[in-house]
């Protein structure tokens, strides 16, 4: 059994309308695993992006692992090659330079013992977007609520 935590990006699905999905791989050192296994990161801030021909993580917060030398420990808010392949990278890239798009991570989990990152294709939301989403949640729920009350 699986037992690691996933890490969610909440605030990427309520700022961003999310269009396409992918599973990528994560490039990592021994104490960003380990942390991560503990549930220390923090993808709020962090985007995606491509550089070089190769698909990076960026300023996503993997807290140092607590139990590990300082000088042994990894750089919290480091770059992270993402593990795709080369048309992938490619097809994302250029869906991203549409205007309004970006590629945000979604949730870093574990499959397999090895750590994977779902990232989506993300077009920015409106203000009156996101209080209309809102909206539509709480009447959802209220629903939920009154169906099962009658039950």
């Amino acid at each position: 059994m699986n037992d690691a935590p996933t890490i969610h990006n909440r605030k990427a699905r309520y700022d961003y309308d999310i269009e396409d999905t992918l599973e990528a791989g994560l490039r990592l050192v021994g104490t960003e695993v380990k942390s991560l296994r503990a549930g220390n990161a923090n993808l709020r801030d962090a985007f995606c992006g491509e550089e070089g021909g190769e698909m990076y993580l960026y300023n996503a917060h993997i807290a140092p692992y607590q139990q590990a030398d300082e000088h042994l420990n990894h750089d919290p808010r480091r770059d992270r090659k993402l593990l795709l392949h080369k048309r992938e990278i490619r097809r994302w890239a250029r869906n991203a330079e549409e205007p309004g798009v970006t590629i945000a991570p979604l949730k870093i989990y574990f499959r397999d013992g090895k750590a994977k990152v779902q990232i989506g294709l993300a077009k920015g939301r409106k203000k009156h977007d996101k209080r209309r989403a809102i909206k539509e949640r709480e009447e959802q729920r209220r629903m939920k609520q009154i169906e099962h009350e009658y039950r």
